[in-house]
């Protein structure tokens, strides 16, 4: 390994040029591919050996081998070049439609399958190189406060697991730049034809089995919450763990189920599954994307905030209308 001594004199260029000998195994080829003449390039490598203290390519009639140590070398100095060139990159002016960089985007399934649709739709026309990764996130078990729910969420967005988050919390820490994307509440999810649909009283409520969507398979969910507040007893005949499971479910059986409104509206009609407003309140909550207000300096990442921002918030307007 280098020590502060070898990097005082160290020069990034000569491990360009051992990543470049290696690979052609030649001097010559590598000369070229460096735009650099043979004698340089044997320059570069007489000092890169007195740093490193190893020949690390033997000459051959056909041109040079790899020593043991610069075999060892290999992977070390190409995870260096490689992030180099990640810190460089980013450090260029941001431009989407030649981008090709990656972000995380980390939410429940139940939110990333409203938002995701017409981001993608976005970037398709205004960042064709860009790819996305979705992470699902889950609130802490048996939290029932917001800010304790999520609060993995931000030491993850702070050491870089993902670069934006979005959460049903509007206990947001300062630290963190955040904007709200759409506000949600829940309506009765049930197959086509449903006989609920025609009594879809309180009582009658009670009296149908429900699917309850519950990431650790605990079938008390809020509505019992509420429920219990007046008195009420539900039965919980099925938990699965996620949303998109819970309408394909719904669709072929004889449970209901109460799932977010804007996801239900967007996905349920493929499933051919209705809804109905819940014959008692329901909580409502707003969907907030957040990012660490010092990763927000990155262009990149301020340009993909500010889409997926913008276009939930077309989302909601389109759906008031």
């Amino acid at each position: 390994m280098l020590n502060r001594i070898d990097l005082s004199r160290a020069d990034l260029n000569l491990l360009v040029l051992f990543e470049i000998v290696l690979d052609e195994r030649h001097v010559g080829r590598a000369a070229e591919r460096l735009n650099l003449t043979p004698s340089a390039v044997s320059h570069g490598l007489g000092r890169l050996r007195r740093l490193l203290n190893d020949p690390l390519f033997l000459r051959t009639p056909k041109g040079v081998v790899p020593t043991a140590r610069a075999m060892e070398l290999a992977s070390p100095i190409a995870d260096i070049l490689a992030r180099v060139r990640n810190v460089i990159s980013t450090a260029e002016p941001f431009d989407p439609a030649h981008s090709t960089r990656r972000f995380t985007i980390g939410a429940p399934d139940g939110v990333s399958a409203v938002f995701l649709p017409p981001l993608l739709t976005e970037l398709r026309g205004a960042a064709p190189g860009m790819d996305i990764g979705v992470r699902q996130l889950l609130p802490a078990p048996g939290e029932t406060s917001p800010e304790r729910a999520w609060r993995t969420v931000f030491s993850d967005l702070e050491t870089g697991a993902m670069d934006i988050a979005v959460i049903p919390s509007g206990h947001i820490p300062t630290r963190f730049h955040a904007r709200s994307l759409y506000e949600e509440d829940f309506v009765i999810a049930m197959r086509a034809g449903h006989a609920f649909a025609d009594d879809p009283t309180l009582e009658r409520y009670c009296e149908m089995q429900h699917l309850v969507v519950s990431f650790t398979g605990d079938p008390h969910g809020f509505v019992d919450e509420v429920l219990a507040t007046r008195g009420y007893l539900r039965r919980i005949a099925l938990t699965v763990p996620s949303f998109m499971f819970a309408l394909a479910v719904v669709a072929d059986t004889h449970l209901i189920s109460a799932l977010p409104r804007r996801f239900v509206a967007m996905h349920a009609a493929r499933f051919g599954v209705v809804s109905l407003d819940a014959p008692l309140p329901l909580t409502n909550f707003q969907l907030n994307a957040i990012a660490p207000r010092a990763a927000m300096a990155d262009a990149g990442l301020a340009w993909i905030f500010n889409i997926l921002a913008t276009r939930s918030s077309l989302l909601t307007l389109s759906s008031r209308c």
